[in-house]
This record gives structure tokens, sequence and C-alpha cells, in this order.
């Protein structure tokens, strides 16, 4: 079962036509979907900040609605398992829009637990705008996952960059409509979630795990030039499972290390620049070059996985995130420049880590069960993050900003460790 090995990347074989086709409905979905993605990175923390007058408790927002999106995508990957990947993920992006609408609310009203509960239901969004990275896998040719994972992860680059940026526009709009300021970009990712989920119900036919799935049971939906055989699994023998649910807990182990220590020094870094009297404008700069480079440099990632295996890939995340927490720690609260090229490189660590967990686990699983696994897996994620989120808070109160942030990049170093304890019992050369 050569698939499940965990260095080097498998061979190239010719994709189905239809992958092209679904690539490009989840281009079009994840360029609107990324402004909804940051508009709670962006003001979350702002607003439990403005409400409960406590800066202890202003990672809440981050760990409730990351809590949130950790049990939209256990329920995405069960229904996208049964149903496919269009309605999973469409019913995802709806949750985000409806989120978005209760955040609002919450803040007319001026009600603490409406806000807590409506952004326990935005997290949805977020969670589909990760699942939706695996839908571009499931067609995929083995030796191009990477790049399948990266080409949709890099499509969220434009509104996730855009969103920031439009805190203040936002904000004006909201203020003429009787609406606090800082829930303005609530308005916009309400927007934006909902046509993502339009676009995916509409046209992410065929479905690519459906497909995937016909494919590998030789019902000869895909063309004659597609290798049904490198889609379906050959049974595995005792050995081989093993390698293969050690691979799965190594992917599931980078990914979630990755997400605690993104999650908790992105989440803080607006906090601690408000504290430093920056403006929202220059925290929404900050947070835009953090989020470009999570998902800008995908290209690069899946390129990097496909050529020279996910296990480098997911050390390099290691070094590059640590890089970050020391330079973060290190720059004065006053240079904006800094403080954006750290969260940057954060964003970069993160990118190189998700990519390669996630060509990793998609590999390691068979068709038959991956969403499900995949769900599972992005619960762990989502957890570890909702963690994160809700202990850097308590960090930076407790001690400071850049205490959290050298943390963070030294927890990133546990990668080491589970990468060669897996290599080593596998046999998989790295």
């Amino acid at each position: 079962m050569p698939e499940t090995q965990v260095g080097a990347p498998a061979p190239g074989v010719t994709e189905p036509p239809q992958q092209r086709r679904t690539l490009g409905v989840l281009v079009a979905a994840q360029v609107l979907s990324g402004a909804g993605l940051a508009a709670g990175i962006t003001v979350g923390a702002l607003l439990a900040q403005d409400m409960l007058g406590s800066t202890s408790l202003s990672g809440l927002p981050s760990a409730l609605f990351t809590i949130g999106s950790a049990g939209a995508a256990l329920l995405i990957g069960r229904i996208s398992q049964r149903l496919g990947r269009r309605p999973g993920l469409a019913l995802g992006y709806l949750g985000g829009a409806l989120g978005s609408v209760g955040v609002i609310a919450a803040a007319v009203l001026d009600n603490a637990v409406l806000l807590f509960t409506t952004l326990f239901v935005y997290g949805a969004g977020t969670a589909t705008n990760l699942q939706a990275r695996y839908a571009g896998a499931d067609l995929a040719a083995p030796a191009r996952r990477g790049r399948a994972v990266s080409t949709v992860l890099v499509a969220t680059t434009l509104g996730a960059v855009a969103g920031p940026n439009l805190v203040t526009v936002m904000g004006d709009a909201a203020g003429s409509l009787g609406i606090p300021a800082l829930a303005g970009p609530f308005l916009l990712s309400g927007a934006a979630y909902g046509a993502a989920g339009l676009v995916l119900w509409v046209w992410l036919r065929p479905d690519p795990l459906l497909l995937a799935r016909e494919a590998a049971a030789g019902h000869g939906a895909v063309s004659t030039s597609e290798p049904v055989a490198e889609i379906a699994q050959v049974p595995p023998s005792d050995d081989a499972a093993r390698d293969a649910a050690r691979t799965v807990l190594l992917a599931g182990t980078i990914m979630v290390l990755t997400q605690a220590v993104m999650v908790a020094v992105m989440t803080m870094t607006p906090v601690h620049m408000h504290a430093h009297h920056h403006s929202v404008g220059a925290m929404g700069m900050v947070i835009a070059a953090h989020v470009g480079m999570m998902y800008l440099p995908s290209p690069l990632s899946g390129w990097l996985v496909d050529r020279y295996g996910p296990v480098r890939v997911a050390v390099a995340a290691a070094g590059v995130l640590l890089l970050s927490g020391v330079l973060a720690a290190a720059a004065p609260a006053s240079s904006l420049v800094l403080l954006a090229i750290a969260l940057g490189l954060l964003g970069l660590g993160w990118s190189f880590g998700l990519v390669a967990g996630t060509a990793m686990l998609t590999a390691a699983v068979p068709i038959e069960s991956r969403a499900k696994t995949q769900g599972a897996v992005d619960l762990s994620v989502a957890l570890a993050g909702a963690a994160g989120g809700m202990g850097s808070g308590m960090v930076v109160a407790g001690t400071s900003y850049a205490a959290l942030a050298l943390g963070g990049g030294l927890f990133a170093l546990l990668i080491l460790p589970a990468v060669a304890v897996t290599v080593r019992r596998s046999g998989t050369p790295a």
C-alpha cells in the first residue's frame, strides 16, 4: 500500500477531466469565503473586550468560533461521507452566514451571551473553508495532491486579505445602519459565506467525492484515461494498515500543533496592538499580511510536498513557526513592519503544516471512509485551535505577548519527535 508511506510522494498519473471543473468551482467559492473568514479574526477579540471590559477573556471569541468549527468539521465530514461534498460544504457556509447575522444582532443588543452563542455558529464557515481543501484532492492524481490542495487554499487569499483591510470601510457602513462599528466586518462575512454556499450548491457537479467512489468501485464514471486502479485501494496487509494508522496520527499531529500555535499568536496580536494604541486599520493591515501568508504561498507549499514529500515540509513548518515566534517576541510593539513579518511567517508555517498534513492524510485513508476520517481529524485540529485561542488570553494576561509568541514557536518543535517516531516505526525514509 505505497500511498500510506510517510516520506516520498507517489508516482504521477493522468487526472480525470472533471478535476479541472471541480477546482474551478472550489476556487470561486473560496475567493468569496475568504472575506468571511477574516472578520472574526480581526475584530472578534475586540468585540469581546469591549463588551466584557477584560483582556483575559478576549481570546474567548476565537476559542468559541474555533470550537464551533470543530463541531461543524465533524458534521460536514459525516454529511459528505453520506451525501457528497456539495451538500456538506454548502450547508457549512450557510451556518457561517447565519452566525454572522447573529453576531451583528448581539453587537446591536450589547448581549455578550448572544455574541458567544452566535460566534459558535459562525465557526461553521471557518470549518467549511478548510474542509473544501479535501474536495480539491478527491480526484487528484497522487503526485499532484499537494498542488490540488494548495490551489483551493490559495484561492482564499483574495477575500482573506481584502477582508481585514475593509474593517474601517465596513465599520463606517455599519455605523450608517445603526450597527456598532466593530460588527461591520460581519456584514461582509454574512454575504460572503452565503454567496460561497450558493456557488457550491449550484455548480459543484458532478460531486468529486461521489465520482471518486464510483471510480474506486469500477463503475466507469471516470473516463477510460483515468487510472481507476490508482484511486481504488488495494486491501492492506496488517503491516500496511498499521503504517496507515501511524500516518493518519502523524498527519493529525502536524495539523494540530500548527493550528494551535497559529491561532494562539494570531488571536492576541490585535489585542497586543490595541494595548499599544495602534488603530483598527493598522491591526487590519497586520492581520491581512498574516492571512495572506497563510494562503498565498500555498502553491509553494503544494509543490514542495509533491516534490520532496510531506515529512520534509512538516519539519520546515516547525522551523518557520519557531522563527515567527522569536521575531514576534523580539519586535518592538511600535513596529508595524516587524509585527507584520512575524505574523506573515506564522501564516507561512501554518501553510506548510496544513498542506503537508492534508496530503499525508488523504494518501493514507481509503476513499470509502475518507470524508469521515478527514472530518474527525479536522475536529481535533479545530479543538487545538480553540485551546490555543482560549489559553492565549490567559497567557498574555499572566505574562506577556512576547512570552506567548516565543512559547508558541517552541511548542511547534514537537513536530520533530512526532515525525522521527513515525518514520522510524514505519521504516519509511523521510
